[in-house]
């Protein structure tokens, strides 16, 4: 008894709603959970690490700053205004990466990254409360066009 794998070109293609979820989804959470980071990292202050008063890594330049790095970073991660947000949006990239297994490659990456720009203005007007300027409004529907033609040319 023969098994036979069956080749790419066979395998059943999902519908293409299934494509058009996980673009959104993509662009959700490497969008709208920038600006959440953003502010996280700007708003942080954490207070200071007893070892970096020793001498020992205060009079050291290399050990001052790789310290440094590291308790900047940990204190971040145990920040969750920081933390749930990067956790989402590295799950993007997990469904990102699962998404050109099985995408257009050429149409899969520029799709993502306009809806992150997307996600990233409104999230960006939702937590800082910032003006959309008619200029990125114009540059919003201008990026939705050019995937629309993107899309038309690949399955027209």
């Amino acid at each position: 008894m023969s098994t036979t794998t069956p080749s790419p070109d066979t395998d059943p293609q999902p519908p293409a709603v299934n494509y058009v979820i996980g673009f959104l989804l993509v662009g959700i959470a490497w969008g709208l959970t920038t600006p959440f980071i953003r502010r996280a990292a700007k708003t942080h202050n954490p207070a200071p690490h007893p070892i970096m008063d020793r001498p020992d890594v205060k009079n050291n330049w290399s050990k001052n700053k790789l310290f440094g790095a590291f308790f900047s970073v940990m204190d971040l991660l145990k920040n969750p205004r920081y933390a749930i947000p990067l956790l989402i949006n590295l799950t993007g990239s997990i469904w990102f990466f699962l998404l050109i297994g099985k995408a257009e490659l050429s149409l899969t990456v520029p799709i993502v990254n306009t809806l992150a720009f997307l996600f990233t203005v409104l999230g960006d007007w939702w937590v800082e409360k910032k003006v959309i300027s008619r200029d990125t409004w114009i540059g919003m529907v201008l990026s939705i066009c050019g995937i629309g033609l993107c899309v038309h040319s690949k399955t027209g």
